[in-house]
């Protein structure tokens, strides 16, 4: 199943994001696949969009000011049963993953992330789960395992970076200078 293969008829799809310029771009992008796009910067936006129609796909930024992504993808998933959503984030590492799927995210993706992408991922989420043996592409680099163990204490510090700096035993300016840096790819 490819990403034309995801939708018959146009359905539409809730992109909150809030990132105006990565927004307005991807809702560009679906609405040109054929999808009714509604947008939303934050929580409160994208909840009374919801309420008063709810989508049947939804994309949501993690980090946003006001609640997180993570409320808006357990309240979406309250509202509406069926409705899927694919969390995109910056600041990705595996515990916040888990959180995403735990609160009923299909798919997690890390930024930047293309509508090609996202497509994918909600095609993905339908499919069976790879079996086979593990590749070397598969390991994450030193580079990666850092970022997520680093984004993992951050989170559990809850966000605080001083307690987090100490916590990992780096000075809070260095630990600033890493969480600056965009996330490696592998």
């Amino acid at each position: 199943m490819n990403s034309e293969q995801l939708h018959t008829e146009q359905e539409t799809l809730l992109l909150v994001d809030d990132d105006e310029v990565l927004r307005e771009r991807l809702a560009r992008a679906f609405r040109e696949r054929g999808y009714d796009v509604r947008t939303a910067g934050a929580y409160e936006a994208a909840m009374e969009t919801a309420t008063a129609d709810p989508p049947e796909l939804a994309v949501v930024d993690l980090r946003m000011p006001g609640r997180s992504g993570l409320e808006l993808v357990r309240d979406l998933v309250a509202l509406e049963a069926g409705i899927r959503v694919v969390v995109l984030t910056g600041y990705g590492s595996i515990a916040t993953a888990v959180d995403a799927v735990r609160l009923g995210a299909v798919n997690y993706l890390p930024k930047p992330a293309d509508a090609d992408d996202i497509l994918d991922a909600f095609v993905r989420a339908g499919a069976p789960p790879l079996v086979g043996p593990v590749s070397a592409h598969d390991v994450p680099s030193l580079a990666r395992a850092e970022w997520e163990h680093i984004n993992r204490v951050l989170q559990d510090s809850g966000g605080n970076v001083s307690e987090a700096a100490r916590r990992l035993g780096l000075h809070r300016r260095s630990l600033q200078r890493k969480l600056q840096k965009y996330p490696p790819r592998t």
